[in-house]
């Protein structure tokens, strides 16, 4: 019992890991805010290194449970806590990321089809925040890259039907009861963590609460 304590608690410390915050220092870089933007509109190779390290901090979890040969109840415990790491963590006040690339490492290397068919929603939201931003003209390649302007709708919202969908393929496609209850776990963490980022200003507002929790919970902001 004790190995596989110490499996989810590693996972979970290892999802805790501040690595956003020590490609900014390491870069030299003030970041406020979201620090994945923040890098990716600074120095772009830092941005893109944040965003594999998020996939694999998942995928190293699962692959540690795997050789370990932990049951797969184990391993899916394993997952969801570096995700939890990830969105809530230790080492930074529990002031973490909204651990979406996290949950993607995660179930791609635990169950690939079931993903791959929650990819759909998310990689369609990809598209249709991507294609009219690089199509548009005016700009050069370089700034089209940096992706200023406002905050893209429909990413967030296909990352939500995304981790919704995938519970349910799990189900289907016949994986184990462990898996997709995990998965239906995972994607409530994931709505859980939108909302309450900014949760208590939001109730504070004194009009259209509702709307605005509805809003942080399908595009991951209060105001649209």
């Amino acid at each position: 019992m004790l190995p596989e304590i110490l499996f989810v608690v590693c996972a979970y410390l290892l999802g805790a890991m501040p690595h956003l915050s020590m490609l900014a220092r390491l870069g030299g870089l003030k970041i406020e805010g979201d620090h994945h933007i923040g890098l990716w509109r600074q120095k772009r190779l830092l941005g893109f290194t944040g965003v594999i390290v998020d996939i694999a901090k998942g995928v190293v979890v699962i692959l540690a449970g795997m050789l370990l040969n932990f049951d797969v109840a184990v391993i899916a415990f394993g997952g969801l806590f570096v995700v939890i790491g990830q969105m809530w963590p230790v080492f930074s006040r529990f002031r973490g990321e909204k651990g979406n690339s996290t949950g993607l490492g995660m179930v791609l290397t635990f169950t690939p089809v079931p993903a791959l068919i929650a990819l759909i929603p998310i990689v369609t939201g990809l598209l249709v925040k991507l294609i009219p931003h690089l199509a548009a003209k005016g700009q050069s390649m370089s700034d089209k890259l940096r992706l200023t302007g406002p905050e893209s709708l429909s990413l967030p919202l296909g990352m939500a039907i995304g981790f919704l969908v995938l519970p349910v393929a799990a189900w289907w496609l016949g994986e184990p009861p462990v898996v997709y209850w995990s998965y239906l776990a995972l994607f409530i963490l994931v709505i859980t963590r939108r909302g309450v980022e900014g949760l208590g200003p939001d109730m504070k507002s004194g009009s259209r609460r509702l709307r605005r929790l509805a809003n942080r919970v399908l595009f991951d902001r209060s105001e649209i």
